[in-house]
């Protein structure tokens, strides 16, 4: 069998030391839940051991993914083959006051059944209007952890062994200057990145780029909406039109904005048009366009079967040419606007959590 190093390209995490391969595999289904679905375990482990032969190493999890079932599932199947990967992890930001982080990721390496996580993240910043969406708790809302004491435990969680590498996700500029003023080095923030969310561009990306933090790329097929063909956003499950590119008039949202859903269909039809010119699938389309960002660490993509598996990997290996990567920026470049640089679609601008 061929080396996994030789069949995918790694890219470096900035400066961390920390490298991953180009495309990573999102874990969010497994273990089953009420967003994805069931997902059968021997599907789980036919997926994970192809994805470690194709070099596809980094498995992203987090404990909130099907209340632990991810990680449950991920560690049932990387038995015997834990030594090949790479683990991701992301804590609540309500968890994160010293003891109840302690509690929470010797939990996760429970699930996982490793003695150490790779990359352990904050899955959103730590406030108030973070902590909200995770807990009713109306205690820990009124007195959130500290960023300070969080991030001196991951440190301290670092030197005993138990994670590898501390990441962020979901954090703006200021809020990366926070930890880095802590004297924490942050190798990672995991993000949404595809070409209908192009915010981070703007102020993230530089900013990433200046300190030497690497970058995560999640949401890269848009939940299924840059990977398939519908006849209108009416079609798509109510959870995957909660951002604010839609209206805050459809069920599931809680942005309060108007949205840009005309600007977001033609946006979406002129990259179709160049899929369909280009005679390249538009999921294949979506993951090269962002693989062609320096800037981009490593891309997630989620998959429940060996066919989509397949897929992901296969458009890792398309190299788009200048003329087709400008064309993409150009079909995207008003939603790009419309939207602005904040990287929280879910909420109003007015609540965002990322600042």
């Amino acid at each position: 069998m061929q080396s996994s190093t030789s069949i995918l390209p790694q890219r470096p995490c900035g400066r961390s030391g920390l490298s991953l391969p180009v495309l990573g595999l999102g874990t969010w289904s497994f273990g089953g839940g009420n967003y994805w679905g069931p997902q059968d375990q021997g599907d789980v482990n036919a997926v994970v051991e192809h994805a470690l032969d194709q070099g596809i190493t980094y498995f992203d999890t987090a404990e909130m993914y099907n209340a632990g079932a991810s990680e449950t599932s991920l560690g049932l199947a990387l038995r015997g083959r834990r030594d090949r990967a790479v683990i991701g992890s992301k804590i609540s930001p309500g968890h994160t006051r010293p003891a109840t982080l302690r509690l929470r990721c010797e939990a996760s390496l429970r699930r996982l059944g490793t003695e150490w996580i790779d990359l352990y993240m904050v899955h959103w910043p730590i406030h108030a209007g973070s902590i909200r969406h995770f807990t009713d708790d109306a205690d820990l809302i009124a007195n959130p952890p500290s960023v300070a004491e969080a991030f001196l435990t991951l440190s301290a969680l670092q030197k005993e062994g138990k994670i590898r590498y501390i990441g962020v996700s979901n954090f703006g500029p200021r809020q990366m200057a926070e930890v880095r003023d802590l004297g924490v080095p942050i190798a990672v923030n995991e993000l949404p990145y595809n070409l209908l969310m192009r915010g981070i561009e703007t102020d993230i990306v530089p900013y990433c780029r200046l300190h030497g933090i690497g970058i995560l790329g999640y949401m890269t097929l848009m939940q299924g909406v840059l990977a398939g063909d519908f006849e209108s956003f009416d079609a798509l499950p109510p959870m995957r039109t909660r951002t604010r590119h839609f209206s805050s008039q459809r069920s599931a949202s809680r942005h309060g904005e108007n949205g840009f859903e005309p600007e977001t269909w033609s946006a979406l039809e002129g990259i179709r048009q160049i899929a369909r010119e280009e005679g390249i699938p538009l999921a294949d389309l979506a993951i090269a366009w962002a693989l062609s960002n320096p800037d981009i660490s490593c891309v997630l993509a989620g998959c429940r079967t060996l066919t989509q598996l397949e897929e992901n990997t296969r458009a890792v290996h398309r190299r788009l040419e200048p003329g087709v990567l400008r064309r993409l920026n150009a079909a995207t470049e008003e939603v790009r606007r419309l939207l602005g640089p904040n990287p929280d679609y879910y909420q109003g601008l007015a609540d965002t959590r990322s600042w």
